[in-house]
């Protein structure tokens, strides 16, 4: 893409006469960063383009300083795509034909502007110093392959579930008296839930209605959290519903599922990714960060949600957390609950 209208030599030598008389003359700065860059020296033509703008900030532009700031505005694209191409050819030949490490490609993406930065915004407790991380490789958890071999088996036992009578509920209650809900998910059932284990409180008769279910989970480290851990439930998006974006209440713990009816096109985003559910793959998340799902299939998508520790907290760590929260409800006088 040429940005001068003339000789970009020429423009050079006439710019930089004049210059040389004025070296605050917009419109002669403006030109040069036109030439410049299209001489590919974009390097320059930014920080002169930058002072043209700077420059004619001073008094009201002319017809034809608008005209030549205007065509600069796209050196800065021209540099964005030559910073781009560099980088990724440079990391490519460092790397050797081995694969970019994920992080060293985020940051790449962020430093691009591909990618937002999101962090943990926790509703309700934060605990500092853990990793950012959105998703987590599935291949980090070592129980991880076994619960997946048992998703038939898991499934079989769902698919008896929703063949019962009020199985599921919407996941998010009907709001109390007086309490707004922005979201519109409250009572609403294009996302409902069949809760095994509900804030720690076992539900006697779906658990013993789904006894490989909880067997296959057996081995995992859930989060033990007394009156508001674990969770364990069949998690269902109804055909064309969407969850809007949120975040939840901690960030010392990471939310699973295991996807076990999940037709093409069914989403979850948490920060700046975006995935697909597929059946039998398990998907790891930090919900502290901004997430949100969507079913833009014509068909019922279902998972196995449950909880588990951040690995990154040692035994006592999990445990100390769990006493902050007995001083909240031994402070408030009320029975447990997700407040803070």
């Amino acid at each position: 893409m040429k940005l001068s209208t003339e000789d970009p030599q020429a423009v050079l030598s006439a710019t930089a006469s004049a210059l040389l008389r004025n070296p605050r003359d917009p419109q002669a700065l403006a030109s040069r960063a036109l030439a410049l860059a299209d001489l590919g020296r974009l390097g320059e033509a930014s920080t002169t383009y930058r002072e043209a703008v700077r420059e004619a900030q001073a008094a009201p532009p002319t017809r034809e300083l608008q005209a030549l700031l205007q065509r600069g505005q796209a050196i800065a694209g021209l540099v964005g795509q030559a910073f781009e191409a560099t980088a990724k050819s440079r990391l490519a030949a460092h790397a050797a034909g081995q694969p970019i490490p994920p992080r060293v490609s985020q940051a790449l993406e962020i430093q691009l502007g591909h990618r937002q930065i999101f962090v943990q915004q926790p509703l309700k407790f934060y605990f500092p110093g853990l990793p950012q991380i959105e998703f987590y490789d599935r291949s980090d958890f070592a129980w991880a392959k076994d619960l997946e071999a048992q998703t038939a088996a898991i499934r079989a036992e769902l698919q008896a579930v929703l063949q019962r009578q009020a199985a599921f509920a919407p996941y998010v209650e009907a709001p109390k008296s007086g309490r707004s809900d922005p979201s519109g998910m409250a009572g609403n059932a294009d996302w409902s839930a069949c809760f095994l284990v509900k804030n720690g409180k076992p539900n006697p008769g779906w658990i013993d209605a789904c006894p490989l279910t909880m067997a296959a989970l057996a081995n995992v480290p859930v989060s033990a959290m007394p009156a508001r851990g674990p969770s364990i439930l069949f998690s269902a998006l109804k055909p064309g519903a969407r969850i809007p974006p949120h975040h939840g209440f901690v960030n010392t713990r990471l939310i699973c599922h295991l996807p076990l009816i999940a037709p093409p096109g069914c989403f979850l985003r948490v920060g700046s990714q975006t995935r697909e559910w597929r059946e039998g793959e398990l998907v790891v998340f930090d919900d502290s960060i901004e997430h949100e799902a969507w079913n833009a299939s014509n068909a019922l998508r279902v998972v196995l949600l449950f909880d588990i520790w951040r690995p990154e907290l040692s035994e006592i760590e999990r445990n100390l957390v769990n006493e902050i929260f007995a001083a909240v409800d031994e402070t408030s006088g009320q029975a447990a609950a997700w407040d803070v």
